[in-house]
């Protein structure tokens, strides 16, 4: 059986360039052809760690610059394989500079989930590297989850590495025990990093026995024979000591049985796991964009991972608590975020009297759009916001539902008529929708919640859709903003021009809606034709005891082109009228003049 033999150097040079061209020169004999490499690991102290962690002085004695680390790869390279020990975007500009000499790629298991260090390995062309992806600390299931990541990569290989070091690391937590698991489970080769103690026995034997079991490469520490080394050299031997890698191989077989996982190996991966911190400080009642919002670095603060921040954002969490820039942040630091459905309503249209009223099969217009919002998912109100004149009240005896919560504020202000049932109810997010849209969609909503707690932004609209199938997220705290700048919100029932006319102080996020939902279709309630059609619909699907999805609706006017016509020579007035415009660019702007109340 034919063993890949990788010989680590680590941090045994302390910093010192002599002790490496050295050493390289002690262990030359070893070469690529008898399936020799050797693993360097170039990192630097301020991508690896915050200033502030206990070993980041220790991180600036060893650093290397990146010309010298050209020059050792270069020597490296004549007589064996050369890896390289990703920790960082350092360590991936080390490996660009010197593609064409390096064979393999190594990455710790407390580097898997650095999101940055993932995206840069993208940008190499590593088709013709094998990457080796450490999994010491990791559970089963979680194993997985990395492999898929990994395994997206275009490269020559995908090596599954076990074992860690803990100075030395001791013989019970080896992890020979993962071996057969490995082996069972999956398609990979199995590298073995040995970490036991150098002056041992143990350091020889343990490597040996790893082979027996099966594993494919093995992975061990070297320093020179006479020069002082002051790092790693718990678990590293000399040159003499590497050549008597053959000995007795019977007493490490009752290790296979110790567990899976054991405590010290677990502290390891807690000790050296690049967390994810707050690249800027974060308000209350923020949402996270997991992908923007971190920088991945070592750090005495322990927190949440990405991966069960990423699952929070996912199942609609936001802060709840002020935090500073570089943050960990721990499960109380968030909260569900309460999230409103509010519907603007009135009774004063001039175009379609009190269309709001109208009957549309057996619903009014205004019922048929609550009924269809509160199939929304994931909210925890539904809103019908109306002005407090006197005869809007009327509103009240068509809200549905019990449930739907009625509200009466100011009149030509909308956004502060939200504001208003916003504090009431202590809303974070707003689904917004206007009392003209019976067919607003539930899919198209759900589907804009879920992008917009993803990207964190302070609104988010589809791109594209039929007028009046989709709604707008925005975030409370945007609302309040446009207040501030705005102290009464003139046209603001016009929402949108609010944000879109002012990219430069919200975060906007334009979502592209699967093309199944998107039509040419006019289904908003402003003329007698937009009636007519939507009574030819709702009859439709009562005749035929169908539920309104906007699936079925589209089905339904795809195959009746004869009804889908009838209002389609009218258009929103919003986007034909350029006086209108023209007033609502000036008014919705925020320019110079403009400034914060608060």
């Amino acid at each position: 059986m034919h063993i890949y033999n990788i010989l680590e150097v680590a941090n045994t040079h302390g910093g010192d360039l002599k002790y490496i061209y050295s050493l390289l020169d002690e262990f030359k004999e070893f070469n690529k052809k008898e399936g020799f490499g050797i693993k360097f690991q170039p990192f630097k102290y301020n991508k690896i760690a915050i200033k502030e962690f206990r070993l980041y002085e220790t991180y600036k004695e060893l650093y290397i610059d990146e010309k010298q680390w050209n020059k050792i790869i270069d020597k490296a390279y004549k007589t064996k394989d050369v890896w390289i020990d990703i920790f960082d975007e350092y360590g991936i500009l080390i490996v660009q500079e010197n593609l064409d000499k390096i064979f393999g790629i190594k990455l710790q298991t407390s580097i898997l989930d650095n999101i940055k260090v993932f995206d840069l390995l993208k940008t190499l062309n590593l088709s013709d590297k094998k990457i080796i992806i450490n999994i010491a600390g990791r559970e089963k299931k979680d194993i997985n989850r990395v492999i898929g990541q990994y395994s997206t990569l275009d490269t020559k290989e995908l090596l599954l590495e076990i074992g860690f070091q803990s100075y030395p690391t001791k013989l019970g937590d080896s992890g020979l025990s993962k071996i057969r698991y490995l082996q069972e489970n999956y398609d990979y080769k199995i590298v073995f990093a040995d970490h036991s103690d150098g002056g041992s026995k143990h350091a020889i034997q343990l490597p040996l026995m790893a082979s027996v079991l099966g594993v494919d490469y093995i992975e061990k520490h070297i320093m020179h024979s006479k020069l002082e080394t002051k790092y790693d050299y718990f678990s590293s031997i000399t040159y003499e000591k590497y050549k008597e890698l053959i000995k007795e191989q019977n007493i490490y077989l009752p290790l296979l049985s110790s567990d899976f996982i054991n405590s010290a190996e677990l502290q390891y991966l807690f000790d050296g796991y690049q967390v994810p911190l707050l690249k800027k400080e974060s308000q209350p009642f923020k949402l996270l964009d997991y992908k923007k919002d971190f920088i991945f670095r070592r750090s005495d603060s322990k927190g949440l991972n990405i991966n069960q921040i990423k699952k929070l954002i996912e199942n609609y969490y936001i802060l709840c608590a002020k935090k500073d820039k570089n943050a960990a942040l721990k499960k109380e630091d968030f909260k569900k975020a309460n999230i409103a459905v509010i519907i603007a309503c009135r009774l004063k249209s001039s175009r379609l009297s009190r269309k709001a009223l109208l009957k549309i099969g057996k619903l009014t217009s205004i019922e048929l759009c609550i009924r269809n919002a509160l199939k929304i998912r994931d909210i925890n109100h539904v809103v019908l916001a109306t002005s407090n004149n006197y005869q809007d009240q009327e509103l009240s005896n068509y809200t549905y539902n019990d449930s739907v919560v009625f509200h009466q504020g100011e009149p030509n202000d909308v956004i502060s008529r939200y504001l208003d049932i916003i504090e009431k109810l202590k809303i974070d997010v707003v689904v917004r929708v206007t009392g003209d849209m019976p067919y607003v969609s539930s899919d198209i909503s759900d589907y804009l919640l879920k992008k917009h707690f993803e990207s964190g932004a302070d609104y988010t609209v589809a791109s594209e859709f039929s007028v009046g199938t989709s709604v707008e997220i925005i975030n409370s705290s945007a609302l309040k903003k446009v207040k501030e700048y705005f102290p009464y919100a003139e046209y603001s029932e016009y929402m949108t021009w609010y944000f879109q006319n002012n990219s430069e102080y919200f975060d906007l996020n334009y979502v592209d809606i699967p093309k199944k939902w998107i039509r040419k279709y006019r289904l908003t309630l402003d003329y007698q034709e937009d009636l007519e059609l939507f009574n030819c619909i709702e009859n439709y699907f009562i005749d035929n005891n169908i539920d309104y999805s906007i699936e079925e609706l589209y089905k339904f006017l795809d195959l009746n082109p004869d009804i889908s016509s009838l209002n389609r020579h009218l258009s929103q007035k919003y986007e034909t009228d350029l006086e209108l415009i023209k007033l609502l660019d000036s008014k919705t702007k925020i320019k110079e003049y403009n400034t914060p109340t608060n």
